[in-house]
């Protein structure tokens, strides 16, 4: 293979990851009960030649819920269920990451008895919510009280340990695409006048705590997080995203964290200037590019320096081996989008690996 940086080993002074080519978190929708089950681990475990696996969004409470089907780590079955995942994927040598989820304001009442979902600021906003009697437009949620604020940072705290308890390597705190951390990060949707909104670093506040939350459990080497500054979904946006995101990533770079999964799309809006390179000069620590990548763009963002990894999602769905067919510049499975959250093992455990 010459000097394909893809397939090399990568390591932080705790964890040597076998290669790369690292498994992006993704929604699949199998997890009835929100518990992670048998069809979980198989799915898993069939993927852990993936440098990382990063797992779906796993909720840190019950009012962190805001998906139907989706699996939490807060109770003593839904731990059982993913000790068995880190299990199966361990014994197939790999390493896996519980990704904590707290959906805040895009979650909806019905998943909270009629209850408003949460957030920093009780703001409108337009998108949609995937509820058990189907998708619904998203409501106008209501503000958390400082009290409230302390006790979901004490949350995440308990959802990293009950991570450990069940066997993973590491947590990733989701501060991506308009879930609760995001939520406060951005001056769309923090509205705040106290300690946890108005200027930058009021606001960054909530996402540094859940990962200060994280590092008392794991240490700092063990902890991801997840950011997306450029992506829309749930509706996002902030005045000044620039100044926004590097601050979150300095004061990241400043706690040692282990892992930085930063998605931008590799097309822009015009005149949007990409914000990964200079993440990447601040951060010091494994820096990992998400969103669009193919086994070219991807060596080519390690060849250039711009990342030490590359988090792939759809691809994994399709190949399970995709570090092997990487390797053999192979051709690659097409997902089908339509089994994405079939709930069953169609378009989940049935993809096939090489002959």
């Amino acid at each position: 293979m010459g000097n394909f940086k893809l397939l090399t080993p990568l390591n932080n002074e705790e964890l040597t990851f076998r290669n790369r080519v690292f498994m992006a978190p993704m929604t699949r929708g199998r997890s009835k009960d929100q518990v992670a089950n048998e069809l979980t681990a198989t799915y898993y475990a069939q993927r852990a030649s993936a440098g990382l696996i990063f797992t779906e969004g796993t909720q840190i409470s019950a009012q962190a819920v805001g998906w139907t089907n989706t699996p939490g780590i807060y109770t003593p079955e839904q731990i059982a269920g993913w000790k068995k995942v880190t299990q199966a994927v361990h014994e197939a040598g790999g390493l896996i990451f519980a990704q904590l989820w707290h959906t805040g304001r895009a979650s909806h009442p019905d998943f909270h008895g009629g209850e408003l979902p949460v957030a920093p600021s009780s703001v409108p906003f337009n998108s949609q919510a995937f509820t058990p009697e189907g998708i619904k437009p998203s409501v106008t949620p209501r503000e958390l009280t400082i009290d409230e604020i302390k006790s979901t940072i004490a949350d995440y705290e308990k959802a990293a340990q009950a991570a450990k308890d069940a066997g993973f390597d590491g947590v990733e705190i989701h501060g991506a695409n308009g879930y609760l951390p995001a939520q406060f990060l951005e001056d769309g949707s923090n509205k705040r006048t106290d300690e946890y909104g108005g200027t930058i670093e009021k606001r960054a506040r909530f996402l540094l705590e859940a990962t200060d939350a994280a590092i008392r459990v794991f240490g700092p080497a063990r902890i991801s997080v997840r950011l997306s500054p450029r992506i829309p979904y749930n509706d996002m946006g902030d005045s000044n995203l620039e100044q926004t995101y590097m601050y979150a990533v300095e004061a990241l770079e400043s706690r040692n964290v282990g892992i930085l999964h930063f998605m931008e799309p590799g097309t822009l809006p015009e005149g949007a200037k990409p914000l990964a390179p200079g993440a990447r000069q601040r951060f010091s620590g494994i820096f990992v590019l998400n969103v669009g990548y193919d086994r070219k763009s991807a060596e080519q963002a390690l060849q250039t320096g711009l990342a030490d990894a590359v988090t792939f999602g759809t691809l994994f769905i399709s190949n399970p081996d995709l570090p092997e067919r990487f390797f053999l510049d192979a051709p690659l499975a097409t997902a089908d989008a339509s089994t994405f959250y079939s709930g069953s093992e169609e378009g989940y455990t049935d993809y096939p690996p090489l002959a």
